[in-house]
């Protein structure tokens, strides 16, 4: 079989969504005729851990690994939860952050760059380089954030005769966090001029979303493709279902992400109907932030919501199967037309109606509405969103509250590195 090497910062035992695409295209590439080799860190410093991703990673599977200096760890030592919001992406409110965590993210982003891993570059260059020469690898993939791990396979391609996949799970200077982190224009130039090179010079590009698509077609001629991500379980419609009226929220909820206009309608409801106020619950699944609990307080919801916090990806489909309703919130702001969320495909996978919020323009739309899945609302659409509520706790009250999904295959993981394995195998 060809043989694919794969630069990744993300491997089991790490947990989230960032490590779940590639995970799922090295269980599958062996079925289209490409041996994966992964590389990864040695001793990384994740935020999430996961161990029930390690039964996804086949015995037969080589994995090299080197040691990483992980900056994270030494911020710790000023402020450990501070530390671990800001490598989950948990950035607080300019006006709330205090004096430390400005100074932590004026470091991160101007003596970074382009990320906090920035000093495993050049180990990971003199390593594999020895590794493709002696093993005659001729095809790499690099897939980012972090985007420092694309400046290894640039490296790697001026010093080699090798075919360099560039995935971007997430854009580099348009990503919603990067105005964020207090760059000065030094900084910001840089950035710039790296993502332009790395684009440049890889021989094919792939991306999430159809949006990413369009704004690094203006950057480079670089054949691009769009590959989303997936689901990768049996689609079933015979779950049992909870009692009561569930939304079920799976993931970080940033503090950009704290939709207003739907923290209302729900207190509006409560308080207008008793039977509305005795059935509903809302499950948070995943790191919240400050500000969205704050909100939630605010318009007195506190009293419905069970915030579970982290737990193993197996159990995340469980939740996903059993609940009445599924939300997905993205940030009301231009960077994130560019996002499709990893947990839309494994939402319309669990056959669950989904209600989405997020900005005037976005990928997902299209997806929901092509697949019939769910209903998109922008942040100031509050009206229609009241009305589908109550239109939804109606078909939960009678036990007729399903989906009538279609086209759903097209996103199965395996589907999907079918498509992959082709442009490995050009």
């Amino acid at each position: 079989m060809k043989k694919v090497l794969l630069i990744t910062y993300y491997w089991p035992p790490a947990g989230g969504p960032g490590v779940q695409r590639w995970l799922k295209f090295v269980k599958y590439l062996p079925d289209f005729g490409i041996e994966p080799i992964v590389y990864c860190p040695d001793n990384p410093n994740y935020p999430i851990t996961d161990a029930s991703l390690v039964a996804d990673v086949s015995s037969d599977l080589t994995v090299l690994k080197t040691p990483i200096r992980e900056p994270y760890k030494w911020a710790q030592l000023f402020s450990k939860s501070k530390t671990a919001n800001l490598s989950k992406g948990l950035i607080s409110n300019q006006k709330k952050q205090s004096i430390l965590e400005k100074l932590l993210l004026f470091v991160r982003g101007n003596f970074f760059i382009p990320d906090a891993r920035v000093s495993w570059i050049r180990p990971s260059v003199l390593f594999l380089s020895d590794y493709i020469t002696t093993h005659q690898i001729d095809t790499i993939v690099t897939t980012g954030p972090p985007h420092s791990l694309h400046l290894i396979g640039l490296q790697l391609k001026q010093n080699h005769a090798i075919k360099w996949v560039a995935d971007f799970r997430d854009p580099w200077t348009q990503i919603g966090y990067h105005k964020k982190l207090m760059l000065s224009s030094f900084a910001q130039k840089k950035h710039k001029k790296l993502e332009t090179v790395v684009l440049q010079t890889a021989d094919e590009i792939v991306v999430t979303s159809f949006k990413t698509k369009t704004i690094f077609s203006e950057l480079t001629t670089t054949p691009i493709t769009v590959l989303t991500n997936g689901f990768d379980f049996e689609i079933t419609n015979d779950s049992t279902l909870d009692s009561k009226f569930t939304l079920s929220h799976i993931g970080s909820l940033l503090a950009g992400r704290n939709p207003y206009m739907l923290w209302t309608v729900l207190s509006d409801l409560i308080n207008e109907s008793d039977e509305f106020a005795s059935a509903f619950q809302l499950n948070l699944i995943g790191s919240v932030s400050t500000e969205v609990m704050d909100a939630i307080r605010i318009y007195g919801l506190e009293n419905y919501i069970s915030n579970i916090g982290y737990i193993p990806h197996n159990e995340v489909l469980e939740y996903q199967k059993k609940t009445q309703l599924l939300l997905l919130i993205e940030e009301n702001s231009k960077e994130t037309e560019y996002i499709i969320p990893g947990k839309l495909f494994e939402y319309m996978a669990s056959k669950r109606p989904i209600i989405a919020i997020g900005p005037e323009v976005s990928d997902i739309e299209k997806i929901l509405n092509q697949t019939g899945s769910g209903t998109y609302f922008r942040y100031d659409e509050a009206a229609a969103l009241r009305t589908l509520l109550l239109e939804h706790f109606d078909a939960y009250q009678t036990q007729q509250l399903n989906v009538d999904s279609k086209g759903l295959e097209a996103y199965s993981r395996k589907s999907l590195t079918q498509q992959l394995a082709q442009k490995l195998l050009d």
